[in-house]
């Protein structure tokens, strides 16, 4: 499956049905080759700092299903990673 094919798909909460919003990349561990998590552009949040969206990492473990027109996630038990965050973590 092709990353395209992957951004046209809606990204849905499993246990609410709330639609969260579109994968915009995806979290790769260079080191080992792996698939660590998608990358989801969050719907309707406002511009964040120098009007970027705000995104988080869902990791690839709470991925429930990959479907023809959604992707289902498991949103408990974690509270997905901000961006933001993640690269400061890093410094």
């Amino acid at each position: 499956m092709k990353i395209s094919e992957l951004q046209m798909k809606d990204v849905i909460a499993m246990e609410t049905g709330e639609r969260l919003g579109y994968i915009s990349d995806l979290d790769i561990d260079t080191q080992r080759g792996q698939l660590k998590g998608l990358v989801i552009t969050l719907k309707g949040k406002a511009m964040g700092l120098f009007g970027k969206d705000e995104e988080i990492v869902i990791p690839w473990n709470q991925i429930v299903n990959i479907g023809a027109d959604v992707i289902l996630v498991k949103k408990s038990g974690y509270s997905g990673v901000l961006l933001e965050e993640k690269s400061k973590s890093h410094e």
